[in-house]
């Protein structure tokens, strides 16, 4: 049974329940990222910087913060979303997400057809 929630002015496919496993999923990747972000941040022992850093290895770092700060950015909007009743649909478009693309990427923005249009421009 497909049960519908009003949340603002959208109405969506998404139950109260699916609303808070999302919530509760994008909480857990907060933290994640947080955490890998401290990780990347912190400086290796005087020791250990001798022998590990690389011009190579800072730039694996360098993109692997970028990364994580894009993914925590994303995940920072989908949660201000639910709190303010806007979650779950499109960002181009307007329609409402499918909720199986929700429950893998939860804090997607836009539809498959929308993201791509605005990856390439058509």
């Amino acid at each position: 049974m497909v049960h519908h929630q009003t949340i603002g002015e959208t109405a969506t496919h998404l139950s109260p329940e699916d609303l808070a496993a999302l919530r509760e999923s994008l909480r857990e990747q907060r933290l994640f990222r947080r955490e890998q972000l401290r990780r990347i941040a912190a400086e290796p022992g005087a020791e250990d910087a001798r022998r590990c850093r690389t011009p190579a290895r800072d730039a694996v770092r360098a993109r692997l913060a970028a990364s994580a700060r894009m993914v925590l950015a994303d995940v920072e909007a989908a949660l201000r979303r639910i709190a303010e009743g806007g979650y779950g649909v499109c960002g181009r478009c307007r329609r409402p997400l499918d909720r199986e693309l929700l429950l893998i990427v939860p804090q997607t923005r836009y539809c498959p057809p929308c993201r791509r249009v605005r990856e390439t421009g058509r």
